[in-house]
């Protein structure tokens, strides 16, 4: 074959086809949003209880200087895209004045306008938490209640909307009639899907979205996206700043350090990050809160705004085609990815210099589906090749943290894989420099 011919098969390779089940355009932006901002707000804020009754006077809930605007900014600087307000608890206590409950703001302050107002001038996302449990609605243990239910989604939806996500809780606790309520999740969904197709639904399974299995914010090792090969299901891995959801007088919110540890055990691991960050019993997130926020933001920027292989190389071991090249890789934008030839298929980095690096990034190029299931790295030293880091799944974005180590060439070898790797973006960082 000659040199022509090379260049040319180079140069015309077909595009790779998606591996099993994708994302939707929706469901990228979401993961590519990373961290989003959590509000639990209502009346366990002026009670001091994590789930209300329902029986609470609706004069209990008085924040004396809400400020929506001030959740909107702190977000912002926090480098959170979007915000979930909890616009009604288990408890059943509407933050609008909804036709379809007695429970709710009406005689005070409609908080849900003023939250997506706050977010639309902002330009942060806004989300909507919606329990189904109602501890308050004569209805509620009834199949006349799913109706209702389906009604008030309808309601804020329509007049709210759209919101970037749908945050169903899983609770079915005992309503105060004794019954349990056995929820239609076909009539929920729909009734969001219908006004606004691209809200992400979060609940247990989705679909949109599913709960990562604990509240710590934290992923598992072995992270898919996929849920029985079939269906594109990301997690979310929902964590408070504080102790409790809702704001407590006798909290304070964990250190840079803490939130950092859930970063690489979220974001790091294929998750999104969902950080609750409660308001206070004015309507203002707390002076200590924000600024714990923005030390985070600074902290990540500290370490991920230096890549080290910036300067350097990338070469797989077979070329697919100059378009899918190594070298897209060691690029920033998104949608430019290095395509292996096979699933054997071994990619090569690196630096002009030996750098001193502790975290490795990787991370595959999703919208052609998640196929890495194991992998190992070496760094090349005394004449050898010497192993860093072992992981399994890649997905959207895995951060590996490993010893600090000094090194001018590196491989990344796919021990697993479901099919060729598709690799988007390599960095290595280190997390002790200034």
């Amino acid at each position: 074959m000659t040199v022509a011919t090379l260049i040319a098969t180079a140069c015309s390779s077909p595009e790779p086809k998606p591996y099993g089940p994708v994302p939707s355009e929706a469901q990228l932006a979401w993961q590519r949003m990373e961290i989003n901002m959590f509000c639990h707000f209502g009346p366990n804020t002026f009670t001091g209880a994590e789930w209300g009754s329902g029986q609470e006077e609706e004069t209990i809930f008085n924040p004396t200087s809400l400020d929506c605007r001030q959740w909107a900014d702190v977000a912002r600087q926090a480098g959170m895209g979007g915000i979930i307000l909890t616009a009604k608890h288990h408890d059943g206590f509407c933050l609008w004045p909804s036709q379809f409950s007695t429970h709710t703001v009406a005689d005070s302050i409609d908080v849900l306008r003023r939250f997506t107002n706050a977010c639309r001038e902002d330009c942060v996302k806004a989300g909507i938490y919606i329990s189904p449990w109602d501890r308050n609605h004569p209805t509620y243990g009834t199949p006349e209640y799913n109706t209702v239910f389906a009604s008030m989604l309808r309601e804020v939806h329509e007049s709210y909307g759209p919101f970037f996500e749908q945050w169903f809780d899983g609770a079915c606790g005992e309503g105060p009639n004794g019954k349990r309520q056995e929820y239609d999740w076909t009539l929920f969904n729909s009734s969001v899907l219908n006004i606004n197709p691209n809200t992400i639904i979060f609940s247990d399974w989705g679909p949109g979205c599913r709960w990562v299995g604990n509240e710590d914010g934290r992923a598992d090792e072995t992270c898919w996206s996929t849920v029985e090969d079939n269906c594109w299901i990301p997690v979310e891995a929902d964590v408070s700043i504080r102790p409790g959801w809702f704001w407590h007088a006798d909290e304070h919110p964990k250190s840079v350090d803490e939130l950092m540890e859930i970063y690489y055990n979220s974001v790091g691991r294929n998750g999104l990050l969902l950080l609750n960050v409660p308001p206070d019993d004015r309507g203002r997130i707390p002076a200590e809160d924000s600024a714990v926020l923005v030390a985070f933001r600074a902290e990540r920027d500290r370490i991920f705004s230096q890549d080290l292989t910036q300067g350097g190389n990338a070469r797989g071991n077979h070329l697919r085609g100059r378009r899918y090249c190594a070298s897209n890789v060691l690029d920033t934008a998104y949608h430019t990815y290095w395509a292996a030839a096979s699933t054997s298929d071994t990619l090569y980095i690196g630096t002009p210099d030996p750098i001193l690096f502790d975290v490795i990034m990787l991370q595959e190029y999703i919208p052609l589906g998640q196929r890495v299931a194991a992998l190992h790295v070496d760094c090349w030293a005394n004449g050898g090749w010497v192993t860093v880091a072992e992981a399994t799944t890649i997905g959207y974005k895995r951060l590996l943290r490993i010893p600090p180590t000094c090194a001018e060439r590196l491989r990344i070898v796919f021990d697993s894989t479901l099919a060729a790797p598709i690799i988007n973006r390599i960095a290595l960082y280190n997390t002790q420099a200034q």
